[in-house]
């Protein structure tokens, strides 16, 4: 068997299927929804949750849990992820991490971990250091560059939508 010989039955852009175009197009009249009912006519819900008009179940389960979106989320690398990716004497950065693949999700501060071992030399800046990482980047000889934290946005709902006038 070819490569060429599997894809050969396979249609790459189906066409759409053309509702109400008459009886003899085999969806023509009702267009594939039957006769009257809910779900003949158009705005009906097409939404997975919708039971009939009854409760629906995600709204009679209570939640669980805090989320607080106020809160700041923190991006975490690992000492063992310096001592791989980084040569000795080198300047370790927010950037630089996301050239690297090491901060892959969005944060608003970075945090260092101490997990792991480190032998090099590295100037590592972010803006916070657990204690175990602090100790470790000393015994290897390297340096710590704080940076200032980000203020957490807070939005006034309260806010007038008009400036007053003095």
């Amino acid at each position: 068997m070819n490569i060429n010989d599997v894809h050969q039955g396979i249609e790459k852009h189906k066409n759409t299927k053309r509702l109400g175009r008459g009886i003899g197009s085999g969806q023509g009249k009702t267009a594939g929804k039957g006769h009257k009912g809910q779900y003949a006519r158009s705005g009906s819900p097409e939404s997975m949750v919708f039971m009939g008009g009854q409760m629906p179940l995600f709204r009679r389960i209570g939640k669980r849990g805090f989320n607080n979106k106020f809160a700041l989320r923190v991006g975490e690398v690992n000492l063992r992820d310096l001592e791989e990716m980084y040569e000795a004497g080198e300047e370790v950065t927010p950037e630089s991490l996301r050239a690297r693949d090491l901060a892959k999700y969005p944060y608003d501060i970075l945090k260092v971990l101490g997990d792991g071992e480190l032998t090099k030399k590295l100037t590592i800046s972010a803006h916070r250091f657990t204690a175990s990482a602090r100790e470790k980047i000393g015994k290897a000889g390297g340096t710590i560059v704080e940076l200032a934290e980000a203020a957490p946005v807070v939005k006034n709902k309260m806010r007038p939508k008009y400036k007053p006038q003095k």
